[in-house]
């Protein structure tokens, strides 16, 4: 708890009191701002003319957080003494936001006993007063026995307060569970935050019935209701899109391992284990309405909507607006005879959804019509169907689909029908739409759009007409030329059709990223000046596009060898989309050009900051936890979330790319291979590095396991700070996977960790834990090793290492890699891995 100096008097009730306070007064005072341990729970701030504060940066109790972030601290606690976290409360500012409230947030610092805040990472706001109504500097907070807290903006006009009611209050405290209470003289609770949730719970803090979060922005709510729980998204009327019906429920209840229902069937929902629980929250995302829990420390845990089952296309945003969602997948409504109504609001960004390329207007109503879409549904109608104008109700389609036409505010007409007559459903706002296996015939989507002027479709008819006549015309005349050009067009065809081949393939495949010119790039990259590196296929340069994102480049080079490994990339990543997967914006196939443009990873490549012992560029063990687990999450994805499997056959730290904020990417699709989900095992020509190859690559029948024994190795590498292989070594030490099998029998762990990071060793116990993993992943036998998915939840807490495990690791001993094209792949990898990357992009 953070004091000034002239409201210790008034708190000497008693001779122990005193004693702490005087310990505060004469030893802590000229330090930093103090957090309070020793003080009872219900110590607290009295009113009085001292307990008044402005919104001011300069005051000697404002700090400066890392994310630019300010706030002046009134009150602080410590719940987790290990980690040295807590909370406090104070004026908060957003710099992202722009915004100026008073509110509760978490801290980290230094010192227990003298805090250093200023120090403080990321902070959070789990609890705000006045969201709607935010103040400048030299705003006020005041607290008086007659209305608790009062907040007034610079001009003093009073912007929220406690508003308490023929009740008098003695004193003002945070508790260690980050509540913020008025007491009485008796110490009983007047008013309290936890009363008054807004898009956070913290642990112990209970949702009752009538209560809700609402995200910030105000776009999701979350109800809990004497039925149930229920998550809307904000339109006219509001949109279901989460239901959880349990009777006569009293309240959900956020705790340290679970979430709890009180109701008629008290239900308990286990969360992922943590020794560390007080240093979570649970919040209603803003962007996408899920119901996540992160740690103060390392970020998100948990979706709960996960853990209750909540398919990804039944959230309102995840695919835009009027973006249709398909097993995780987003594209622009098709409907029916119809082209040319809809674009992508970002070509590159599927997820960001779709607009009208006409926009409505009510000015010209009568050119809206209806266009009915197949095999669609809305999430709305996957819970209890939204409210319905009883004028809708019982109508035929013919009259529901006349009412939207008639209505300017209508932008959609669901029927529902399970004979002549049915129920309309008119909506103003349309989110993300759903994609299902079989069209129902009973259930009709349309959507209204703006048909192009009549007359500009008459003259495009008339135009076509002429062209006809004249084309009519003139086909005697052409005949003879035609049949020349068809002769010549023979004679190449054999030499052209590969080209053309490829060319209508890459125009087909749906979903691909923008096709460049040659000359845009020259000009993205200012004639491929800036060089950021090279690899086994090819130069990578920097770029920037016309709007200032910068890019990387990737101009392939020896087109004859590089043909397969181009269209494998462009497919494979050309139409899915993850964090923790390289983004492919374009590509250029022009002539005897082949280039891919990529998002530019400031960061580089992992090796660089894995393998260099510059102690500028270490990373700590923070970072490569983190970085160890986006690794395996894009892995998951690649294997497990999209439509067909894909089997990425070359993991390793080079393919590996660090953004600024240090985000880990898988990239470099080249050799990847694309399976059925229903095939166990695939049969193809070797492909890969040597090093980061597994075993079962020597019978050419691999499954998706290879990556994960990549991933081992990897991991490995990313715990020790060396290569697989390194001849700098002693001999007996130049094979890491001998070493770790050797070290794993000895017991002797600690001693693989890497030795050039002090945070590392500081670690070491949590370290050589992951070093289990890897060696799960690393078991000879695949069908021992883990999935990527059950990695992830290894690396996240929730489940424990397989104990049973061969340590019986090994590195195969490849053939021949110079005997065909396959294996010429392999080789030419081979060759750029000996050598440290330097790219800001992939290779």
């Amino acid at each position: 708890m953070v004091f000034e100096a002239s409201t210790m008097a008034t708190m000497c009730t008693s001779w122990a009191s005193c004693a702490v306070l005087l310990y505060l007064v004469l030893f802590l005072t000229p330090c930093c701002p103090i957090l309070v341990t020793a003080l009872p729970a219900l110590s607290y701030l009295t009113p009085n003319a001292s307990t008044s504060w402005t919104n001011s940066l300069s005051a000697p109790d404002s700090v400066k957080f890392d994310d630019g972030s300010f706030a002046r601290i009134i009150l602080a606690r410590e719940f987790n003494h290990y980690f040295k976290t807590g909370c406090g409360c104070g004026f908060f500012y957003n710099q992202t936001r722009n915004t100026h409230v008073f509110a509760i947030f978490t801290l980290s610092y230094d010192d227990v006993n003298a805090v250093n805040i200023s120090k403080s990472k990321d902070p959070k706001v789990v609890w705000f007063a006045n969201p709607e109504n935010p103040v400048s500097i030299n705003a006020t907070l005041q607290l008086t026995s007659e209305k608790g807290l009062v907040l007034k903006d610079a001009k003093g006009t009073t912007v929220w307060s406690t508003n308490i009611l023929s009740k008098s209050v003695a004193g003002l405290n945070l508790t260690e569970m980050c509540n913020l209470q008025l007491l009485d003289d008796k110490s009983a609770t007047v008013w309290q935050s936890f009363d008054h949730p807004t898009d956070t719970l913290v642990v112990g803090q209970k949702l009752v019935a009538g209560q809700q979060l609402t995200s910030q922005g105000g776009l999701f709510s979350l109800h809990v209701t004497r039925q149930g729980i229920f998550a809307y998204v904000s339109s006219n009327p509001p949109q279901r899109y989460f239901t959880y019906t349990s009777d006569n429920t009293s309240h959900i209840q956020f705790l340290e391992d679970r979430m709890t229902f009180s109701s008629n069937t008290n239900t308990d929902f286990p969360l992922p284990s943590s020794n560390f629980f007080p240093n979570r929250y649970m919040t209603l995302g803003a962007d996408n309405g899920r119901l996540k829990v992160y740690d103060i420390l390392w970020g998100e845990v948990f979706d709960f909507f996960d853990r209750l089952k909540v398919l990804p296309c039944l959230f309102p945003t995840v695919c835009g607006n009027y973006g249709i969602c398909s097993n995780g997948q987003c594209s622009c409504p098709r409907p029916i005879n119809a082209t040319g109504y809809f674009q992508a609001t970002k070509e590159t960004q599927p997820d960001h959804g779709c607009s009208l390329i006409t926009p409505l207007s009510c000015e010209v109503s009568k050119n809206h019509i209806l266009l009915e879409l197949k095999e669609i549904t809305y999430f709305p109608f996957t819970q209890d169907p939204p409210g319905i104008n009883p004028a809708h109700q019982h109508i035929n389609l013919d009259s529901c689909k006349q009412a939207c036409l008639k209505d300017c505010s209508c932008k959609a007409a669901f029927y529902n029908s399970s004979k002549s007559l049915g129920n309309c459903y008119l909506l103003s706002q349309i989110y993300s739409l759903m994609a299902v296996d079989q069209d129902n015939t009973d259930f009709k989507v349309y959507i209204k759009v703006q048909n192009p002027i009549q007359q500009q479709t008459n003259q495009q008819t008339n135009h076509r007409k002429k062209k006809q006549v004249i084309m009519g015309s003139s086909l005697g005349s052409l005949l003879v030329i035609f049949l020349l050009i068809g002769i010549f067009a023979l004679l190449f065809w054999k030499k052209e059709n590969a080209d053309e081949a490829e060319e209508y393939y890459l125009d087909h495949v749906p979903g691909m990223p923008t096709r460049y010119s040659y000359d845009d790039l020259q000009a993205i990259t200012e004639n491929f000046n800036k060089e950021l590196g090279r690899g086994g296929f090819g130069t990578v340069f920097e770029g920037t596009l016309l709007d200032g994102t910068k890019v990387a480049v990737k101009c392939l080079d020896s087109f004859s060898q590089i043909k397969k490994s181009f269209l494998a990339e462009v497919e494979t990543i050309g139409s899915i989309h993850h964090i923790n997967l390289v983004r492919l914006i374009g590509f250029c196939a022009e002539k005897y050009h082949r280039l891919l443009v990529y998002e530019y990873m400031s960061n580089g490549s992992l090796d660089r900051w894995v393998f260099h012992k510059n102690p500028e560029m270490l990373l700590d063990w923070k970072l490569r936890k983190k970085i160890i687990i986006e690794i395996a999450r894009g892995l998951s994805y690649l294997h497990e979330d999209c439509r067909q499997k894909i089997v990425h056959l070359d993991i390793k730290p080079h393919n590996i790319l660090l953004d600024e904020n240090f985000n880990a990417k898988v990239s470099d699709f080249g050799l990847s291979k694309l399976v059925d989900h229903d095939q166990s095992q695939v049969v193809t020509n070797m492909r890969g590095t040597p090093g980061y190859m597994a075993p079962e690559w020597l019978s050419s029948m691999i499954t998706e396991k290879v990556d994960v024994y990549s991933f081992g190795v990897v991991l490995l590498e990313i715990l020790c700070g060396r290569r697989n292989f390194d001849h700098s070594q002693p001999e007996e030490a130049m094979h890491l996977l001998d070493l770790f099998k050797k070290n794993i029998v000895e017991d002797r762990l600690l001693d693989l960790v890497d030795k050039c990071s002090e945070d590392m060793q500081l670690h070491g116990g949590e370290v050589v834990n992951t070093m289990r993993v890897a060696a799960w992943c690393l078991q000879n036998d695949f069908t021992r090793r883990p999935s990527m998915s059950m990695v992830v939840k290894v690396l996240e807490g929730a489940v424990n290492v397989e104990s049973d495990l061969d340590y019986f690791f090994s590195n195969p001993s490849l053939p021949n890699m110079r005997a065909g094209v396959e294996n010429q792949e392999v080789h030419i990898v081979a060759a750029s891995s000996l050598f440290p990357s330097i790219l800001s992009g992939p290779r």
